[in-house]
């Protein structure tokens, strides 16, 4: 699903060249023009052939020959689309950013900040320790559902940032695991209650909560292990997370922790720490 999008509105962008003959046998006598249809559809050939940079570049040089035409943010934007298609994000980013200020009123804004997003979505993968690209993409795919709730863009926002979250709780509790491990409780207690707070939706939820039920327990403070232990039980009562919690209070209580599901949460786990 990750080209869907993209890849539509490339069409959409792509058949307006095949529209450049037609404006051509009508503005034969403007060389500028000419000269911009004949760069744009450079563009396009470059694009074709997988020459990212020479068709980045033809598709800048037509927007600059006719500024004030429909075809200058077109020609950014497909600029933008063959830098990111080719993977130099940060080249894409630049000139996503040009192209929101020089065209805020564009009918294809959407798209612009759609792709934006993309940019630092896909670009985590080149990034694996900095969290930035993944928190850009998560502001603006945010941006996108409450400015355009109504577009496809919103809903493929929708279910990458459920992944971003997957992966930013993911670190919670890698880092609170570790903090755990050398008794360092409070930093520990922090950590888990971010995850809590923030990641309710995720699958690591479940696990922050029985964390804070045994560090309290171990700390003494029954009180409030109990609390997070009911909202644990509440939420999900059937879980081996609310069953070891459960065990915290009743020493007697066996159970039998489902292997399955245990290596799935590991893989899982160990899928998102190779990010960091």
């Amino acid at each position: 699903m990750k080209n869907y999008f993209l890849i539509l509105f490339f069409i959409l962008l792509y058949s307006c060249s095949q529209k450049s003959e037609e404006i051509q046998t009508k503005v034969e006598g403007d060389s500028l023009e000419t000269q911009m249809i004949k760069a744009y559809n450079a563009g396009v050939e470059a694009l074709d052939m997988g020459d990212a940079l020479y068709a980045a570049k033809k598709f800048n040089e037509a927007e600059l020959l006719y500024p004030q035409s429909d075809w200058a943010p077109r020609s950014s934007l497909m600029a933008s689309y063959a830098y990111f298609q080719f993977g130099y994000y940060s080249n894409s980013v630049d000139e996503l950013e040009r192209f929101i200020n020089l065209y805020p009123k564009n009918k294809n804004l959407d798209y612009a900040y759609y792709l934006l997003a993309m940019n630092y979505y896909e670009s985590i993968v080149d990034e694996k320790k900095d969290l930035k690209p993944l928190k850009e993409a998560k502001k603006y795919f945010n941006f996108i559902i409450k400015e355009y709730p109504d577009t496809d863009y919103a809903l493929d926002g929708k279910y990458k940032l459920e992944l971003i979250d997957d992966i930013l709780a993911a670190k919670e509790i890698y880092i609170a695991r570790y903090y755990i491990k050398k008794e360092k409780w409070i930093a520990a207690v922090n950590r888990l209650k971010f995850i809590v707070n923030n990641y309710g939706t995720t699958i690591f939820v479940e696990e922050a909560l029985h964390r804070l039920v045994e560090i309290y327990y171990i700390l003494g403070l029954e009180s409030e292990a109990r609390k997070y232990a009911k909202t644990l039980g509440y939420n999900y009562q059937s879980g081996d997370w609310y069953k070891q919690s459960y065990k915290i209070f009743n020493k007697d209580y066996s159970f039998n922790i489902k292997k399955k599901n245990k290596e799935t949460d590991k893989k899982l786990l160990d899928k998102i720490k190779s990010f960091f």
